[in-house]
């Protein structure tokens, strides 16, 4: 006797993974990391309005400056440490928090005490850099893997479109406030950073890492193994390697020859503006692309894109027009958020979460402690060989170190090919 056959089961279909834009915890940690941008951003606007009131000298300018960043890079590794041995959540408090205390003692020193002024700087300095690692262990923590791509989007879009609104809101506050209250202002902009952000813990970080809790060893045996850990991975390696390249090199040069070639060639300040910021302009832009784009070689998609900068020093290299030259600035934009975005979504996936911190601590030790090294080397070298041939030195550089690091193994996919998930 026939049967009528039971018709099969209509396959499930998964949904869409929910964008992490909707995501309240993530959008706690995206308005804290707004909130420290601005703040991070408008710091030296505002002591630039200093030098123009006459509150602060232009050696005292620098001092101060410098010793923010003496600050930061002392800070940096001590947070990654930090950050890896106690909770992220109160490591960016605390840091933030010291950053919020160093903007009163800047506003009480102004145009009476350069000592305590630089004091302040330094301290202001300590907490970003603390900061900086917690915050990019922290979004590990907040976000799952296959939403991480997204949500290290969104974050460097909240850092570069800090990078134009800071200085413009400072700017227009200027207008109704003194000195001395928009940097209470930007004290108020790290409380939020401090206060905001909640706790992590609620993605899973892998489970290819977990291990029982073993005894705290000290400081320095820590931090050696967050060095260990970033060798175990030669495609994190590479990346430093290139990205060191084309900060100390490219950027450098650019910085120091983009005003000049401005003033010099085209006889206009409006290159200069123009260029920075069609460069801020094309990072958004890439952080909009990359937030969605999942090529099939991630790791060289990325190396490709951080070699576009070698555009910007060959077009200062030319007499081209100078809408040439606003276009390449545009392109190095772009190409350097499609690395960024890559890179910091698989150093999130492939080390070790207990190292996260500390490893993420020297990528920052590289972008922001070698930038000072080659604006010191780059003005005598141009002294000595000349712009041009300088320029086509560190653009070279920023084409061919990416180009090689692309080649390393396990540089392909940035980690394992079947590590990086499809969302």
């Amino acid at each position: 006797m026939a049967t009528t056959p039971t018709p099969a089961a209509a396959k499930a279909v998964a949904p869409p993974p929910r964008s992490v834009l909707r995501d309240p915890a993530f959008l706690r940690l995206w308005a804290g990391t707004t909130a420290s941008g601005l703040a991070t951003w408008a710091l030296p606007f505002v002591l630039g309005l200093a030098v123009l009131h006459r509150d602060l000298g232009a050696a005292g300018l620098g001092l101060v400056l410098a010793a923010r960043t003496a600050g930061f890079l002392a800070a940096v590794a001590v947070g990654g440490v930090l950050a890896d041995r106690h909770s992220r959540r109160a490591v960016v408090l605390w840091s933030a928090l010291a950053e919020a205390a160093a903007a009163p003692l800047l506003a009480a020193g102004l145009g009476r005490s350069l000592v305590l002024m630089t004091a302040a700087a330094a301290l202001a300095g300590a907490g970003q850099g603390a900061c900086r690692p917690a915050f990019q262990a922290l979004t590990a923590e907040t976000v799952e893997p296959g939403r991480r791509q997204q949500a290290n989007a969104a974050m460097t879009m909240a850092v570069r479109g800090s990078t134009l609104a800071g200085p413009a809101l400072t700017a227009l506050l200027a207008a109704f406030l003194d000195v001395g209250a928009l940097l209470l202002g930007i004290g108020a902009l790290w409380l939020v950073a401090a206060l905001v952000p909640g706790r992590g813990g609620a993605a899973t970080t892998g489970g290819d890492f977990a291990a029982p809790p073993a005894p705290r060893a000290g400081f320095r045996t820590e931090f050696l193994e967050g060095m260990r850990e970033a060798r175990r991975h030669p495609w994190f390696l590479a990346g430093l390697a290139a990205l060191a390249a084309v900060i100390t090199l490219g950027y450098s040069a650019t910085s120091v020859a983009l005003p000049l070639i401005s003033r010099d060639r085209y006889g206009t300040e409006w290159v200069l503006a123009a260029a920075v910021t069609a460069y801020t302009v094309g990072a958004l832009g890439g952080a909009l692309v990359i937030a969605r784009w999942r090529p099939r070689s991630p790791g060289r998609a990325a190396f490709a894109g951080l070699a576009a900068y070698g555009l910007a020093p060959l077009s200062l290299m030319l007499p081209v027009h100078p809408l040439v030259v606003v276009a390449a600035y545009a392109v190095a934009g772009i190409g350097i958020e499609l690395f960024n975005v890559p890179w910091f979504t698989a150093t999130q996936r492939e080390v070790a979460p207990d190292k996260l911190a500390r490893v993420s601590s020297l990528d920052f030790l590289v972008s922001y402690g070698l930038a000072p090294v080659g604006l010191a080397l780059i003005a005598p070298a141009i002294d000595a060989f000349g712009v041009t041939a300088v320029l086509g030195a560190c653009a070279a550089a920023c084409f061919l170190v990416p180009a090689a690091a692309a080649l390393v193994p396990t540089a392909r996919h940035f980690g394992r090919p079947s590590a990086a998930p499809a969302d």
